[in-house]
């Protein structure tokens, strides 16, 4: 389990492989979910996660790679690109300001 503060998420980041379709499509829902709290919300490939990330949310194959990227930063892996549970849970705790268990 994974402890995240949603008070201090100030940059998200959705990391892929190949950088198109669904990924995107769910950075950018982030971004207009989160925009009101001041988060960014980036899209990047899974090799080249920004080092200042403070969390990434990634497709369950990708977490391991993208933990040895960031091996720092809470590496959130989701099985569904719409809809997800975790995923649900990071941006309330970040919406809300609160801490949840993922």
């Amino acid at each position: 389990m994974t402890t995240i503060d949603g008070s201090s998420i100030k940059k998200l980041i959705v990391a892929c492989d190949a950088g198109m379709g669904s990924s995107v499509m769910l950075a950018g829902q982030l971004k207009k979910q989160l925009k009101k709290n001041g988060v960014t919300v980036e899209h990047s490939p899974v090799a080249h996660i920004p080092q200042d990330a403070d969390i990434v949310v990634t497709q369950a194959g990708l977490a391991d790679r993208a933990r040895g990227v960031v091996p720092d930063v809470p590496v959130i892996p989701f099985q569904l690109f719409l809809g997800d549970p975790k995923v649900a849970k990071i941006v309330k705790a970040i919406q809300d300001g609160s801490t949840v268990e993922i």
